[in-house]
C-alpha cells in the first residue's frame, strides 16, 4: 500500500497537531507524540480497500487521521456491522493487548489516512514513554468495556427478539380466549331473563331450593372435570339414557355442561327427588344456565391468570423492577422464568422437558438479569440443536456439589463435533444463519458466569450434549 505523498515537514506538522487534538492523547507531552510520529508510518487507503481483514495478524496500532472505514464480521457469507472507524479513533494493537488476529474486516468507505505503529515499536514505547503508554492502556480498557457493553446489549436484544415471537403468541392465546368468552357470556346473559322467569314462577319449598343449590354448589366448587374422549362418550351416553328413561327432552343441549361439571344420573336422580315432574326440566335448564355462566367466567379467569403469570415472568426474567447490583437470588426461579419465556418454542418443537432441581440450595448473590441471559443462550441453543431429532428431550438438572451449585442443561441432539467443541466459546464463532446467532451468545454467557466466579463448560457426544454452569454458593 502506497505511502502518503506529502512533504515530510508538512506531514510532521499536521500529524503533531492531529495527535495533540486527539481526546485520547490529552496530557501527553509533545516529545512523546513526536516519538510516536517518528516511529510510525502514515498510509492512505482508497475507498473499497481494507484496513484489515478477518484472520489477518494484528501487528499494528492504528490511529485514524481522516476518512471512514466500516468494520464487520461475516457469518455464512453475510455481513454484520460491528462498528465504524473514523477520526480520532485508535484501533488495532494496543500496549499489553493479547489480540493476535482480526476478528472482523474493516472496509474503507471514504478515502482514509491512518498512522500505523508496529508491534516492535509498541514494545519500545512501553519501556520508554510512560504517559503515552498510560493513555493507550486507558484507550484499550475503554474499548474493551464499550465493545463488551455493546455486544452484550446486542446479544440481549437478539435474545429478546427470539423470545418476542413466542411471547406474543403466548399472550395472544389467552387474550383471544378472554375476548371470545366475554362475547359468549354477553350473548348468554341475554337469554338469562327467560330462564329466570321460568324458575321464579315455580312454587318450590325452601328445602327443595336448598337441595338443588347444594348439588350445584358442590359441583361448581369441584370445577370442571378433565376427562378423556372415551370417558366423555361414556358419560354422555349415560346422561342421554337418563333423559330418555324420564321422558324428558333437551338431553343433547344439556349434556355438555353436565359432563364438564360431573353431573351424571346419580345427581340428576337427586334433583328429581326434590323437584316435581312438571318443574324438573326448567330446573335442569336453570342448572345448565348457571353452569354455562360458571364455565365462561372460569375461562376468563384462567386466561387472565395466564396473562398475569406471563407478565410476572417477563418482569422477573428481565428484572425490570430490580437494581443492577448482585442480590440474594433463588437460582431456580431464573431458570423457571427462562423456560416460561421459551415455552412456546419448546412446545412448537414437541420437545419433552424434564426438570430435576436440588432442594436445600440457599439464595446466591447473583446479577439475576445477567444470569437469565446465560440460561436463555444455553437453553435456546439446545432447542435449536434438537431440530429434526426424533423424540427430542431437554433436561435441566441442578445439584449441590460441596460449596458450589451445578446446573446441567442436557439435550439428546446430534452433538457438537470435536473440532468445533473447542471453538464454541470463541467470540463470533457460530454455525447458525445470519439473524439466528451472533456468535457471541456462549462467549458472553461464559463471561457472565466467570463474573460470578464460576465456570461454564461443555461436553458432547452423539445423542448427548451437556452444558454445565458451576457457581459458588458464597460470593467471595
Amino acid at each position: 500500500m502506497p505511502k502518503v505523498s506529502f512533504e515530510p515537514s508538512f506531514i510532521n506538522m499536521d500529524l503533531l497537531k492531529a495527535l495533540q487534538e486527539n481526546p485520547s492523547l490529552q496530557g501527553v507531552s509533545d516529545d512523546q507524540l513526536q516519538w510516536l510520529i517518528d516511529n510510525s508510518e502514515c498510509r492512505d487507503f482508497k475507498e473499497g480497500e481494507f484496513l484489515f481483514k478477518k484472520g489477518d495478524a494484528t501487528d499494528h496500532m492504528m490511529i485514524v487521521l481522516s476518512g471512514k472505514a466500516r468494520a464487520y464480521s461475516t457469518q455464512n457469507n453475510q455481513k454484520r456491522e460491528l462498528f465504524e472507524l473514523e477520526p480520532p479513533d485508535i484501533s488495532g494493537l494496543l500496549p499489553f493487548s493479547r489480540l493476535k488476529t482480526a476478528v472482523g474486516s474493516a472496509e474503507v468507505v471514504q478515502p482514509t489516512t491512518v498512522l500505523l505503529t508496529s508491534r516492535e515499536k509498541l514494545k519500545e514505547l512501553v519501556c520508554t514513554h510512560y504517559d503515552l503508554t498510560e493513555k493507550l492502556v486507558q484507550q484499550m480498557t475503554s474499548r474493551v468495556r464499550e465493545f463488551t457493553s455493546m455486544q452484550r446489549q446486542n446479544e440481549k436484544m437478539m435474545a429478546l427478539g427470539k423470545l418476542s415471537a413466542g411471547l406474543a403468541h403466548e399472550l395472544n392465546n389467552p387474550a383471544a380466549a378472554i375476548v371470545r368468552s366475554s362475547d359468549e357470556l354477553k350473548k348468554h346473559l341475554a337469554y338469562t331473563p327467560e330462564r329466570f322467569k321460568q324458575v321464579i314462577s315455580m312454587k318450590l319449598e325452601e328445602e327443595q331450593v336448598d337441595a338443588v343449590n347444594a348439588i350445584l354448589y358442590e359441583k361448581a366448587k369441584a370445577g370442571r372435570q378433565n376427562l378423556g374422549l372415551r370417558e366423555r362418550n361414556k358419560h354422555e351416553e349415560e346422561i342421554l339414557d337418563w333423559f330418555d328413561d324420564n321422558d324428558l327432552e333437551g338431553g343433547d343441549d344439556l349434556a355438555e355442561n353436565f359432563i364438564e361439571y360431573g353431573i351424571g344420573p346419580k345427581e340428576l336422580d337427586m334433583v328429581r327427588e326434590y323437584i316435581p315432574e312438571k318443574e324438573l326440566l326448567p330446573v335442569l335448564f336453570w342448572l345448565d344456565n348457571v353452569l354455562t355462566t360458571e364455565r365462561m367466567v372460569g375461562d376468563i379467569n384462567e386466561a387472565s391468570t395466564r396473562i398475569s403469570k406471563l407478565v410476572q415472568s417477563v418482569k422477573s426474567y428481565s428484572h425490570m423492577d430490580r437494581g443492577h447490583d448482585k442480590a440474594p437470588t433463588n437460582i431456580h426461579i431464573g431458570i423457571k422464568d427462562t423456560l416460561t419465556m421459551l415455552d412456546h418454542k419448546i412446545r412448537k418443537a414437541s420437545i419433552s422437558l424434564a426438570i430435576d432441581v436440588a432442594s436445600g440450595i440457599p439464595p446466591i448473590n447473583l446479577l439475576a438479569g445477567e444470569m437469565n441471559q446465560v440460561w436463555t443462550n444455553i437453553i435456546d441453543n439446545a432447542i435449536d440443536a434438537l431440530e429434526g431429532v426424533p423424540s427430542p428431550m431437554l433436561t435441566v438438572k441442578s445439584v449441590k456439589d460441596g460449596e458450589f451449585v451445578k446446573v446441567h442443561i442436557i439435550d439428546n441432539g446430534p452433538g457438537i463435533p470435536p473440532d468445533l467443541l473447542s471453538k464454541i466459546f470463541d467470540p463470533f464463532f457460530t454455525t447458525k444463519e445470519v439473524g439466528k446467532g451472533s456468535g457471541l451468545g456462549l462467549e458472553i454467557a461464559k463471561n457472565i458466569v466467570e463474573q460470578h466466579n464460576g465456570t461454564l463448560k461443555a461436553t458432547s457426544r452423539p445423542g448427548e450434549t451437556i452444558f454445565t454452569v458451576c457457581i459458588p454458593l458464597k460470593d467471595n
